[in-house]
């Protein structure tokens, strides 16, 4: 699978962005999609991730309340709504595609990362 992720940007703290994932290449409907982030001299942490039908949702603690995952299925697409956005949040974002429907699944396929700046 083909993932490409875009929409991140520079934005002041306190506001929203939002970013959007393109698959190709495999069955994009069947699986798990997910938000990673990492965030300069950090590891990469989770944010979000969705099942197959998007009937659940899952969220890191950091961002539960402010984010919103979702997926349109025939656009093949995954979206991650970011509200009220802190300094903190300044990372790279990666979408990933799980190895099965549900969560929690290993993410196998990676997308290129978009940056997201958050000026205080």
């Amino acid at each position: 699978v083909q993932l490409q992720a875009y929409g991140g940007g520079l934005v002041q703290a306190g506001g929203s962005l939002r970013l959007s994932c393109a698959a190709s290449g495999r069955t994009f409907s069947s699986y798990v999609m997910g938000w990673f982030r990492q965030a300069p001299g950090k590891e990469r942490e989770f944010a979000a991730a969705i099942s197959w039908s998007g009937g659940s949702t899952y969220y890191a603690d950091s961002v539960k309340g402010r984010f919103t995952i979702s997926r349109d299925n025939a656009k093949n697409t995954v979206y991650l709504q970011m509200n009220s956005l802190k300094p903190e949040d300044t990372a790279v974002y990666y979408c990933a595609q799980g190895a099965s429907g549900s969560y929690p699944t290993p993410f196998a396929s990676w997308g290129q990362g978009t940056l997201v700046t958050v000026s205080s």
